[in-house]
């Protein structure tokens, strides 16, 4: 015979109070409206019954589902766990549940799986996959569904986002190679249908000009994803143009580590031939060799913040106390990949 499921009745009857006090000491969101004594009986009576909250049924109640969307553009990349850790650790304890889905940057998977969560009834969205135009994420929001994007921004629309300061990353990196003595810079950039991609181009272009460094648009490579392997097919193409240069920036980490394999490839040591820069500081970075030079972003605080965000547009925040715009502080973090530029050598082997 199947157990009868503990209702909070059962709980209101066993502590002795009213059911709608056993409702807000559940719900993490209402429970500060009771004593912490109360709240601790009750919580304590609910362990002992075995209570389980019927989330449809309060689903259908209270218009939520208690689900969120993520959506991130590569489960393989590892920057992607503590940005996740984040937003759970913000989530979780006021009862949300995570639906992660990968979109692998494609424009059409990534329109389905908004719909996707949509049909699911998600009360919100974070979206870290969000293309510079994308009409579907930006429908969704017009239609009233809470949504921010993380690391990336919709441009000309009313959607909140985090980004990284990107301007000060570059600017600093560049300065770093500088320092160095390198003056002929070549930058492998990110995709430029992604706000990622043209913001930190735009940096590096910026940059060399604050810095009275020359700009040559000949140096200059655009990759077609973030992964390795444009990495390696922009170095080939770098080196394929016989251009002098001595270092290399790249848009994010992972491009860097696809330009090092490729100089490794053809006989070329980093850095003491090329110096290559990274962006992002994703893990295990120390464990690679050489270890990277690179820019750090606060991956915990960008999800948490993505997810605080997130919680005021679902709870019905008005506007003015939203910030449209969230700029999170990067750091350099100096390694093994960046060293003096080799006044004797004009230009690495070939």
């Amino acid at each position: 015979m199947l157990k009868k499921r503990t209702t909070l009745k059962d709980i209101a009857r066993e502590t002795g109070v009213h059911v709608s006090t056993v409702s807000r000491a559940l719900d993490p969101a209402t429970r500060s409206a009771i004593t912490a004594e109360v709240a601790e009986k009750i919580q304590s009576a609910a362990l002992r019954l075995g209570y389980r909250p019927n989330r449809i049924a309060a689903g259908l109640r209270t218009n939520r589902t208690m689900t969120v969307g993520v959506m991130i553009p590569d489960i393989t990349n590892v920057i992607f766990p503590p940005i996740l850790r984040g937003i759970e650790s913000v989530l979780e304890p006021l009862g949300y549940a995570s639906i992660i889905v990968n979109t692998d940057s494609e424009k059409e998977r990534e329109s389905r799986l908004v719909d996707v969560l949509r049909d699911r009834g998600v009360d919100g969205i974070i979206h870290a996959a969000v293309l510079r135009s994308d009409p579907s994420i930006a429908r969704a929001a017009t239609e009233g569904l809470p949504v921010v994007t993380l690391n990336r921004m919709v441009e000309n629309s009313q959607i909140p986002y985090i980004i990284n300061d990107e301007d000060a990353g570059i600017c600093e990196m560049l300065r770093h190679l500088r320092d160095f003595g390198h003056r002929h810079i070549a930058h492998i950039a990110g995709p430029q249908d992604l706000s990622t991609g043209q913001l930190r181009l735009a940096a590096f272009r910026n940059a060399s000009r604050k810095l009275s460094l020359e700009f040559s648009p000949d140096l200059v490579v655009t990759a077609r994803r973030f992964d390795e392997r444009e990495g390696a097919r922009c170095v080939q193409e770098l080196l394929a143009s016989r251009k002098k240069f001595t270092a290399i920036l790249c848009a994010n980490d992972r491009l860097a580590l696809g330009a090092i394999d490729e100089l490794r490839e053809r006989g070329i040591e980093c850095p003491r031939e090329i110096s290559i820069t990274g962006f992002n500081d994703m893990p295990f970075l120390d464990l690679i060799r050489p270890r990277l030079t690179t820019v750090r972003i606060l991956q915990h605080s960008a999800g948490r913040t993505a997810a605080t965000v997130l919680l005021q547009l679902m709870n019905g925040e008005t506007a003015e106390n939203i910030p449209m715009e969230t700029i999170l502080p990067v750091e350099i973090i100096v390694r093994e990949s960046t060293t003096q530029a080799r006044p004797d050598d004009p230009e690495p082997r070939r």
